[in-house]
């Protein structure tokens, strides 16, 4: 009596499909054994592709297979149709070769196959290749349908982090923000963008917040266009790479991205972070050592009962310069105090930077100039090179990389141009803001008592764009910040006028001029 092995496949997008589920071929291979007087050995069910022989249940078919002893027992593999067998014509016949050393014939029963009559290869080539070909434009379909809807604008796939996948009432799936993650995506971008971090300590920092991503997709997302509302279309034969815009809604500008970018490429030059100080050592990392010009950092040590003293010190291992943190602290603290302003220094101060914020509003129509002169550049530079290229003055290479060149140039500058704010802006958000400032500033000595270390620095850091030079008995700053140097010009200007003389703020200039190294006033 003869025997068969049963071989039932089937793949994920075909379950669904009439006539090619498990069960429904193993009936047929049941009968077909039934009525050719066959006996079934062992059946084996797969779901998986037939791309490739690397598929579970076969390899365990093939394991068994290969213990046997050919040499007395030969073997039959069924299966419904050659498509269960194998959608691959090079890989079949390639098994086909491999089962006939193991005394082993693939047998399709509703396409059978005469291996004796050399003509049936012809059949048979027809067969496998049929299935091979029904595959390929299976792919090209989904390929060009995909291709077409990312050209409308649509992001296919599954949503990257900081979105979710969603399907309208009429079956249209789309991507949308997802809440806690988009927010998440958006501070990431921040902090790339101030180029203090480098992209893993963001990521590390990202993944303690609640973001979870492996190294090498977060890489992939921080440089995808989607989050700031554009997709990506790949090049293909003719067709050259291209930014559509999303239907889906972006979370962070355009600006950024393209600041993220400048980061990430080294285009734009990060800025030194400054190392955490203790609570007692808000100076530290602000100090140049008097002797050596060194920045002075600071540390505690513990004296003889246990009690801990902070200093700050040079780092320099010959240099033996050192100051009581207590006592640096609270000559800085004084140091404050005459920098708060009065209640019609800060009422100048507030006329004159609103001044400046009405005549920069008037550049913005010079800036917009600017950039739409150097657009009409680039456009002149690739108009001519199509010329040469007509003319065949330069090869395809080197216009496939001048296009390219000037195509992301005049996309930035087209983003440039649209970030510019309106001509016309509400000065009501500005003039709250310097409501806000001027209290602080005014009371800037008490503020900076109460508050917390990372504020102190950003105080001091607001004030002191550079280092300060302390000598032990008093400080000297090569420059101090533009506000702060405009308020003591105002305090000066107001303390020369007599009693009923007026005073025009029209006469300071918004750009101050640089100071020498010494105070302005002496203690």
């Amino acid at each position: 009596m003869k025997s068969a092995i049963l071989y039932v496949r089937v793949s994920t997008d075909e379950q669904a499909r009439r006539g090619y589920s498990q069960r429904d071929q193993e009936d047929r291979l049941r009968n077909y054994c039934e009525a050719n007087d066959i006996e079934i050995e062992d059946i084996y069910r797969e779901d998986h592709s037939a791309k490739t022989f690397n598929r579970p249940e076969w390899n365990k078919l093939l394991t068994v297979l290969k213990k046997r002893n050919h040499k007395r027992q030969s073997s039959n593999i069924l299966f419904v149709k050659w498509d269960r067998f194998s959608r691959n014509v090079e890989a079949a016949y390639q098994m086909i070769g491999l089962l006939r050393t193991m005394n082993t014939k693939a047998l399709a029963v509703d396409q059978p196959v005469d291996f004796t009559v050399p003509e049936s290869k012809v059949i048979l080539s027809v067969y496998l290749t049929i299935p091979e070909v029904e595959n390929d434009r299976r792919a090209m379909n989904v390929f060009y349908g995909m291709r077409r809807a990312k050209k409308e604008g649509r992001w296919m796939g599954h949503a990257p982090l900081g979105y979710m996948n969603r399907v309208t009432p009429d079956g249209k799936k789309y991507i949308m923000p997802k809440p806690k993650e988009a927010t998440l995506m958006v501070w990431v971008f921040e902090e790339l963008s101030k180029g203090i971090l480098n992209a893993e300590q963001v990521r590390k920092l990202a993944n303690t917040m609640g973001l979870k991503c492996e190294r090498n997709n977060f890489w992939k997302l921080i440089r995808n266009p989607m989050y700031c509302g554009y997709i990506i279309i790949p090049p293909h034969e003719n067709e050259e790479i291209e930014f559509v815009k999303a239907l889906h809604e972006p979370i962070i500008s355009k600006s950024l991205f393209y600041e993220v970018q400048d980061v990430l490429n080294g285009n734009k030059r990060p800025v030194a972070k400054k190392a955490n100080s203790l609570d007692l050592l808000p100076l530290r990392g602000f100090l140049i050592c008097p002797l050596c010009d060194r920045t002075l950092t600071g540390s505690a040590s513990r004296g003889r009962h246990g009690r801990r003293y902070h200093y700050y010190h040079c780092q320099g291992s010959f240099c033996k310069c050192r100051f009581k943190a207590e006592e640096l602290n609270k000559y800085f603290e004084r140091h404050l105090l005459k920098y708060k302003l009065s209640e019609q220094s800060a009422e100048l101060f507030k006329l004159v930077i609103t001044d400046v914020f009405q005549r920069s509003n008037k550049g913005h129509s010079d800036e917009r100039n600017h950039i739409l002169s150097l657009l009409e550049e680039q456009e002149t530079i690739l108009s001519n090179a199509r010329k040469k290229y007509v003319m065949e003055e330069i090869d395809d290479e080197d216009f496939m990389e001048l296009k390219k060149e000037c195509n992301t140039s005049i996309r930035k500058l087209e983003e440039q141009l649209a970030e510019l704010p309106n001509n016309r802006q509400d000065l009501k958000p500005l003039q709250n803001l310097l409501d806000i400032v001027m209290e602080r500033y005014k009371n800037i000595d008490k503020r900076y008592s109460k508050a917390e270390n990372d504020e102190k620095r950003q105080i001091i850091g607001s004030m002191y764009p550079e280092n300060i030079l302390f000598d032990g008995e008093a400080h000297r700053t090569a420059r101090m910040s533009e506000p702060l140097t405009l308020i003591l010009l105002i305090n000066k200007r107001l303390s020369s006028i007599k009693k009923g003389e007026k005073f025009s703020f029209k006469n300071l200039s918004p750009v101050v001029a640089r100071r020498g190294i010494e105070p302005l006033f002496p203690e």
